[in-house]
């Protein structure tokens, strides 16, 4: 008897790659066949930043790729563009790879894992009969209120192109945190022009999303229980990452920069929960006056620190420099850090993130409090969650000029590392994390029992909207304990 064959879908962005890499992982671990589908750019970059053209026959699954529907030298960071592309181009190539499993004998594919933001996939393999899933790699929250757009435009609180008509904050449910329609995730990406373009993007996912009744989730029930009532349908199956007990391949695929390891052999020379890690995530950029401030914050500070400063931070200004000044002696500048086993790392004091939500997993995991610089999309949502809902981090005050200053940066980073509460919050949050991760956790028996039953020619579960997926839900440790 044949292997169940799954198709993974992640996607084209660093954290969403990862995250399905890891879930692939997971899967061929359980005997399934994986084939990996990234775009062709980012298979690519992959290639090339982990040299991997002489190990890919290794690999526990196959990699291809399809194209995303632009040039070489389009801009991918931006948002609105790519969607539009892949509609055009993405799904018609996406199509042709099923096409020719089905044609091959012996080697059809059985299920279909799309990444939610391409969820577009579930109408394809409806086309072919194959089963699929969907898979959120951001928050439960996030998923809920893609889910629910349709309801606020019939609520008034936003028009068709997902536009907000009053500024103010909603709920989804008494039971999540309060959102700002400043922050809604897709209006905090692009100009008025892309962030319609998003919104629709997001209502044709929103609809075929409805073809699945799996809808897995990157995280655990007990961070946001109101998300998983409010849409019992949603399977915490997170967080999906690298185990500390991996290593080879596993830890050798998925990055679009080669990792400088060089910072890990840095921090072992650094006292214990001494040192700020600071990293932006693979869309983040800056402009000259913010860099160099927060250049000068991270010296002012007087503690040693880690940075991750990309190559295309500079973004389109050119003329990005570091300022007068700036020795940086207490720290250490990567271009790409081995991010999982910077967070691991007992040197670690604190993590200056954008709250990317595969980051904060990352932070969450081992036990890492916060100082949060969201950047756009759902990463303010994200701040909400740790700085209110689960207190395991603070966020940065603007100045009048727009700017956060380098005293800013300094007091706050001063304030969480002399909190001890802080500290002891985040270990409680990483032990409830790591339990849903063991044999016999949430996250770990959902994975298991949904994984089975997707990839192979079980029926699906019943369709009623209002019951979960097969799966079940904590009910044993809640936040409420330590706040």
């Amino acid at each position: 008897m044949s292997r169940p064959h799954v198709v993974v879908l992640p996607f084209p962005a660093q954290g969403h790659v990862n995250c399905l890499m890891n879930l692939s992982h997971k899967l061929a671990q359980n005997g399934f066949k994986i084939t990996f589908a990234n775009s062709d750019y980012n298979h690519k970059r992959m290639l090339k930043a982990m040299n991997m053209e002489e190990t890919e026959e290794s690999l526990p699954f196959t990699l291809v790729s399809i194209p995303d529907g632009m040039g070489p030298e389009d801009d991918r960071n931006d948002v609105a563009r790519l969607c539009l592309a892949m509609l055009k181009t993405m799904k018609a190539e996406f199509e042709k790879l099923l096409e020719h499993s089905i044609l091959k004998d012996g080697d059809r594919i059985t299920c279909v894992v799309a990444d939610a933001s391409m969820a577009w996939a579930l109408e394809v393999a409806h086309k072919f009969g194959i089963k699929a899933a969907v898979i959120c790699v951001a928050s439960a929250a996030l998923l809920a209120l893609k889910l629910h757009a349709p309801k606020l435009i019939e609520d008034g609180l936003i028009d068709s192109n997902g536009i907000p008509i009053a500024k103010g904050e909603f709920e989804l449910s008494l039971d999540i945190p309060k959102m700002s329609t400043t922050h809604i995730p897709w209006c905090c990406i692009g100009n008025s022009a892309s962030q319609k373009i998003i919104f629709n993007y997001i209502l044709r996912i929103v609809r075929a999303s409805n073809l699945t009744d799996w809808w897995l989730c990157n995280t655990i029930f007990e961070l946001e229980p109101g998300a998983f009532t409010l849409y019992p349908k949603i399977l915490p199956i997170g967080p999906l990452m690298k185990s500390h007990e991996s290593s080879g391949t596993q830890s050798l695929i998925g990055q679009f920069w080669e990792e400088d390891k060089s910072c890990l052999k840095w921090l072992d020379q650094q006292p214990p929960c001494s040192v700020i890690y600071v990293a932006f995530g693979s869309f983040t950029e800056f402009n000259t006056s913010q860099f160099q401030e927060l250049a000068l914050g991270l010296e002012l500070t007087q503690r040693p620190f880690l940075w991750v400063v990309r190559e295309n931070d500079k973004g389109k200004d050119s003329k990005l420099t570091y300022p007068d000044g700036f020795e940086g002696k207490n720290g250490k500048i990567v271009n790409w850090a081995p991010q999982h086993d910077v967070l691991s790392h007992p040197a670690i004091a604190c993590f200056v993130s954008h709250c990317g939500w595969i980051s904060v997993m990352e932070g969450l995991i081992n036990g890492v409090p916060f100082l949060c610089w969201p950047y756009f999309g759902d990463h303010f949502f994200d701040k909400i969650y740790i700085c209110e809902a689960w207190k395991v981090g603070l966020g940065f005050d603007f100045d009048d000029q727009g700017l956060i200053s380098r005293h800013e940066i300094k007091r706050k980073v001063d304030i969480l590392l002399e909190d001890e509460s802080s500290r002891e919050r985040s270990m409680k949050l990483k032990k409830i994390i790591s339990n849903n991760l063991r044999d016999g956790g949430i996250s770990f028996e959902n994975l298991a029992n949904n994984s089975g039953r997707c990839a192979t020619n079980l029926d699906y579960p019943a369709s009623d909207p209002g019951a979960p997926a097969t799966g079940y839900w904590s009910s044993g440790d809640r936040l409420s304990e330590f706040r």
